[in-house]
């Protein structure tokens, strides 16, 4: 079956986006990427969707804006492999699994890991520039002091009350991950759904996970590597790490 072209509007590195690719892949679902800057991103996708975050999936003329929206998108438009479960139940907690970790986890587990990145600018810009040429490297070191205020007000990594509450979540998180993983692996019923996909790609800023979608340069500065050891004993990061090798499907 013959569908639009698909063109996915990108950060490289990020879990929210990471959820859209992996949805992409899961489906075999061949399509563009389109990387941005973090910071000068904002008025492009304010011009594309009328909105301001990533990830955006054009569907031939359609433009579909966040990940949640992306998934249900791609449900509609290639139905096998399902993310969705067919049992209306399990359905219903799959996607109370997702919205949980859209909307509560995911922006405190960014807090906690930027609380960290953004003391390492060098880094950081890596991250986030490392494909570009070497000019726009240059040129976005030089103003990523104004990107880190930017990003640091919206998330608030500079309030230490909410970098602590942050950790704390990010623990329960992990927690929530441990109690619900069922004899199968999954977090629901027996299959892979979008609750699996969405916790493990929140779960991947924790990790080191086994696929270039998600890799970070090396070397990770010590601030990273202590920040990933701290969490790296819990049974939910390496359930994350074991979604990956089991369900993370290539790019088509």
């Amino acid at each position: 079956m013959s569908h639009p072209a698909l063109v996915l509007h990108q950060f490289p590195f990020s879990h929210y986006n990471e959820k859209a690719r992996w949805a992409l892949d899961w489906k075999g679902l061949a399509h563009e990427r389109i990387d941005y800057l973090p910071g000068p991103h904002a008025p492009q996708m304010q011009r594309l969707s009328g909105q301001m975050q990533t990830p955006v999936l054009a569907i031939g003329e359609r433009v579909v804006a966040g990940s949640a929206a992306i998934i249900a998108a791609l449900e509609e438009l290639a139905p096998e492999p399902a993310l969705y479960p067919a049992d209306p139940a399990q359905r219903a907690r799959a996607l109370e699994l997702e919205r949980h970790f859209d909307e509560e986890v995911g922006p405190r587990i960014r807090r906690a890991l930027f609380s960290v990145l953004l003391r390492e600018p060098a880094y950081t810009c890596r991250i986030f520039a490392g494909r570009r040429s070497a000019p726009v490297r240059a040129a976005y070191r030089a103003l990523f002091p104004v990107t880190k205020q930017v990003m640091g007000r919206s998330m608030a990594v500079f309030d230490e009350s909410a970098v602590e509450e942050a950790f704390a979540a990010t623990h329960e998180a992990l927690d929530l991950v441990a109690a619900n993983v069922g004899a199968s692996g999954q977090l629901v019923g027996d299959r892979f759904s979008v609750a699996d996909l969405t916790a493990a790609a929140n779960l991947a800023l924790l990790v080191r996970p086994d696929h270039p979608d998600m890799a970070r340069p090396e070397p990770e500065p010590a601030s990273v590597r202590e920040f990933l050891a701290r969490f790296a004993p819990h049974p939910a990061t390496r359930w994350a790490l074991d979604q990956y090798r089991r369900h993370r499907t290539k790019r088509s």
